[in-house]
């Protein structure tokens, strides 16, 4: 994206309305928006071509509760410390938007409670086979609701979350099978989400056909939040697409669901699509950090009308958010020079350059944490530990992870980081 991107300044007025799409277990890594070339995602895409791809979107912790509320609250980390601002929620009741929450995951209908919205619950269900159509699944389920709140147009903020990612792989075989070349086994047959540790023993056909079952369920997924985005594409809504959390597909030892939480991008780096209903920024794309307590500013921005005097980052709490509405003005922005992780037994500092990773697991020495450092933003999937070569990069973050390994990360917020050469 250059700089002198062309704007449309008389577009800052507030939308008509707001669609807020959060899918848990939607990893950036398997969307072609972001560098997938394999997986067919054709409503994806489109909503990329009409807006602005954030590229670099890290998620604090691997708590999706914490990243529904970082959004909520604009606050971050969950929440914890407060707003420093007006959050999306609150600037759609001041408008008298009547905010709904369409959902069918009960654990984030509870997280999302305190905010204010109204709930429709549709709870997906575990199942052992794929169903025999699309109709049946249970995100077209879900779908079906949030398109009954859209169409009967009560809300003009209507916010639809998907858990069933997690929950059933149940997409029709048909779709599973478009991603199956003739050399290749079948694909595994079965609704169930797997959950089982790889090791030289797990066989490569198996992760092969893992990942051709999940994206028939991401094509899936791609089909029919299509039809919620068909009904508000001409009604000057904005509409945010956001990720909540990965999905392990064997990357760092884990398929599915139950396994150990770590701080790889797998997990943590999540996309995120925001369409402005005024057309700014089509098509552009954003490679500086993000995190998801900043698309909660931006939007609470958008929403309460440009300007709306939204804090710049604390420098006191740099975790929470800090909107990004300036990118739609005049490509403007507050550059993140990190993002914490705090996930499970390990901690990560994610730079512009770097991602620099703290865990007692994989072999660290007794008693001790294995540290770990990819190049960023080259190293997309965190394959090559550069840690050894790069000892002026290594020790100081070493250092900085080991003091904080068991806090709650504020402190690296907003430590020194030390100079050195980018990757």
């Amino acid at each position: 994206m250059h700089p002198d991107a062309p704007t449309n300044p008389a577009a800052a007025s507030p939308p008509a309305g707001l669609l807020v799409v959060t899918v848990d277990r939607l990893p950036a890594w398997m969307l072609p928006a972001f560098g997938a070339t394999w997986v067919a995602t054709p409503t994806i895409d489109a909503l990329a071509a009409r807006g602005l791809v954030f590229d670099r979107v890290i998620t604090p912790a691997a708590d999706p509760g914490a990243t529904l509320r970082d959004l909520a609250c604009a606050a971050g980390t969950g929440c914890a410390g407060g707003t420093g601002g007006p959050s999306p929620i609150q600037a759609a009741i001041a408008r008298g938007w009547n905010p709904v929450l369409v959902t069918d995951d009960a654990a984030a209908a509870d997280q999302l409670a305190p905010c204010g919205m109204e709930t429709v619950l549709v709870a997906a269900a575990a199942k052992a086979a794929e169903a025999a159509d699309d109709a049946a699944t249970e995100v077209a389920r879900l779908v079906d609701a949030a398109a009954d709140v859209l169409r009967a147009g009560g809300h003009r903020l209507v916010w639809c979350h998907v858990g069933s990612l997690g929950v059933a792989w149940d997409a029709p075989r048909r779709h599973r099978e478009r991603y199956v070349d003739p050399e290749d086994p079948p694909p595994p047959a079965g609704a169930g989400v797997p959950s089982f540790a790889v090791d030289a023993d797990t066989d490569p056909d198996l992760l092969v056909g893992m990942r051709q079952v999940f994206a028939g369920q991401l094509s899936l997924l791609d089909a029919q939040l299509g039809r919620l985005f068909e009904l508000v594409a001409a009604a000057d809504w904005t509409v945010l697409l956001a990720g909540v959390r990965g999905m392990p597909l064997g990357l760092h030892g884990w398929v599915g669901v139950d396994g150990p939480v770590d701080a790889h991008g797998e997990v943590v780096h999540v996309p995120a699509i925001l369409v402005d209903a005024g057309g700014r920024m089509a098509a552009q794309r954003f490679g500086g950090l993000v995190v998801p307590a900043d698309l909660g500013a931006t939007l609470a921005e958008l929403l309460a009308g440009e300007p709306a005097g939204q804090p710049l980052r604390d420098p006191a709490a740099p975790w929470r958010g800090a909107s990004l509405a300036g990118l739609l003005r005049d490509w403007s922005a507050m550059p993140r020079d990190r993002v914490v992780v705090v996930a499970g037994d390990s901690v990560a500092i994610v730079t512009p350059s770097w991602h620099c990773l703290s865990t007692r697991r994989d072999a660290a020495p007794a008693g001790g944490r294995r540290v770990r450092l990819f190049a960023k933003p080259d190293d997309f999937f965190e394959y090559n530990d550069v840690a050894d070569r790069c000892p002026a990069v290594t020790e100081p973050l070493a250092d900085l992870l080991t003091r904080e390994a068991h806090g709650d990360g504020h402190a690296l917020w907003l430590a020194s980081l030390p100079e050195a050469p980018p990757a």
